[in-house]
């Protein structure tokens, strides 16, 4: 695996991170969808294969101050999971797990369509880097160099989606507040670090698990509120 040294002034990571999870909160409010938790998982399990790869050295990144504005991140070398063949790979196979698992046809196709919504808004934020099979041409409409309109659209998407959900959706539980503020307070923390924490030294180890880990613990975390809320009757 390739790494490459930080040069210069320290900066924020800076990468699209919760807005990820706006699809499986909306497609949550669906009656036959996967619950909340795995949605999550859905919805960030291209970045969740992508860091497990790149710990083995077969997917690869580094770090390049000035890459773009907001994301030190050059991703040279992802093909099997930000190519638009390669997510729709990882689609495939989390839904054919879902119905495996669940036998609910619908829920099955839901859960494949949250995660490929993860290459369709990487498409909005990524400076070039994306492909459609693995090889050029690579694509990305950067909003990563524009903050002032990427920071408040992530946060805008996130936590509409996050209202439509509570407006669909009734407590069944008194836990059900608490997880739902815990959930929130979680999303706002990890956005914030991965806006203005400085950035690793190097695209090394302890980067990529402590991504992973934080993916982990917001699906965990949307499991909880998952499992005290249901869809509300018409």
């Amino acid at each position: 695996m390739t790494i490459t040294t930080k040069q210069g002034e320290s900066r924020g990571e800076k990468r699209m991170f919760i807005g990820h999870f706006a699809p499986a909160i909306v497609a949550a409010t669906h009656p036959k969808a996967p619950g909340l938790g795995t949605l999550f998982v859905a919805g960030q399990l291209v970045d969740f294969a992508f860091f497990g790869l790149a710990l083995a050295g077969i997917e690869k990144f580094r770090i390049t101050p000035g890459m773009t504005a907001m994301n030190p991140l050059d991703l040279y070398h992802m093909p099997y999971t930000h190519s638009l063949l390669g997510s729709g790979v990882w689609a495939l196979a989390f839904g054919l797990l879902i119905w495996l698992v669940t036998r609910n046809r619908t829920g099955a196709i839901i859960a494949g369509a949250v995660v490929l919504s993860h290459w369709l808004l990487d498409l909005l934020v990524h400076a070039p880097d994306l492909t459609l099979t693995g090889s050029p041409p690579k694509l990305g409409l950067g909003l990563w160099n524009y903050p002032a309109i990427e920071m408040p659209l992530e946060i805008l998407i996130t936590f509409g989606a996050l209202a439509f959900f509570v407006a669909r959706t009734r407590s069944t539980s008194p836990r059900s507040r608490l997880a739902l503020v815990l959930l929130t307070v979680l999303l706002i923390a990890f956005q914030l670090f991965n806006w203005f924490a400085p950035e690793p030294e190097a695209a090394d180890a302890t980067m990529m698990i402590s991504a992973l880990v934080a993916f982990a613990l917001a699906a965990v975390a949307a499991g909880s509120v998952g499992r005290t809320r249901t869809l509300k009757t018409a």
